[in-house]
């Protein structure tokens, strides 16, 4: 059972804005933040995916929210979607940069397209986003919060697009929140284990077609919703920093002290490699 007297405190009557809140951990945490009292806009690819959240929102949590079809890829219509929030409810309070899409294929495979893709989603989407929402935040004190990847600190094999995207993240993310110090805007960067999703089934192969890839191997796999309510947590504490998978921290720990061990033992497994029984 949820502790709905920290979501009244904390959240309630705020506007709280997803990228990619159809499905995952975006669906995930829009519940969550409605549960909390909060204000939801949506941006996703397909209305009719937008509308049926809307509708379950409204009708199981009794909050407002407001679903809006986007490629966060574009800069206008992120803009046009980011104002159009801003003139129904007042402003945005927390912004959630959590779209985001993966690839695998050798870097001989992988088209100029597959590149372009991955990093106008992971990367560019994310800078649109606080670029149209940032004013609102700065105004109203408010937060962003970053949906990243452990892989931006010990990269995946056949994903370096991927891995280059979670980097440039990262960065940015944190440059943003030294620049933002004294603003009372918060930055938070998330970096999650491994979580039963649809972004592998939906990965991008070399000549930019879609293929689900095979589940990874090892780790403990969460739930969106076991992501979303730490994520929550941590919001209400105005995190730095969370991340949630101890095999992560020591695959980033072996990544940055022991590369070669890093490389011939935990990176193939990361990576969904499966050895055969030579171990070759």
């Amino acid at each position: 059972m949820y502790r709905k007297v920290f979501a009244n405190k904390m959240f309630e009557r705020k506007v709280v804005l997803i990228t990619g809140g159809c499905a995952g951990i975006g669906r995930a945490l829009a519940q969550r933040f409605a549960q909390a009292g909060a204000r939801l806009v949506i941006l996703d690819l397909e209305q009719e995916a937008l509308d049926s959240l809307v509708q379950h929102l409204s009708s199981h949590h009794n909050v407002e929210a407001l679903g809006m079809c986007c490629d966060i890829a574009d800069a206008e219509r992120v803009e046009q979607c980011v104002n159009q929030a801003i003139e129904q409810f007042g402003g945005i309070d927390v912004l959630i940069n959590n779209a985001g899409v993966t690839h695998r294929s050798l870097f001989a495979d992988t088209t100029r397209e597959v590149f372009k893709r991955v990093m106008a989603i992971n990367y560019f989407g994310p800078v649109h986003c606080t670029q149209a929402a940032l004013p609102s935040l700065i105004e109203r004190h408010g937060q962003i919060i970053v949906m990243s990847s452990l892989s931006g600190f010990s990269p995946l094999l056949y994903r370096r697009a991927y891995n280059a995207s979670q980097h440039a993240l990262q960065g940015m993310s944190e440059t943003l929140r030294c620049e933002l110090q004294g603003s009372g805007v918060g930055v938070m960067l998330v970096c999650p284990g491994f979580t039963a999703t649809d972004l592998r089934k939906n990965a991008l192969i070399g000549d930019a077609s879609i293929s689900a890839q095979p589940p990874l191997s090892m780790g403990k796999v969460a739930s969106p919703q076991e992501v979303a309510e730490a994520i929550y947590r941590a919001a209400i504490k105005r995190k730095r920093l969370l991340v949630m998978s101890n095999v992560d921290w020591r695959a980033r720990l072996l990544a940055r002290y022991f590369p070669r061990l890093f490389e011939k033992v935990l990176l193939p497994r990361m990576s969904g490699v499966r050895r055969n029984a030579s171990g070759s």
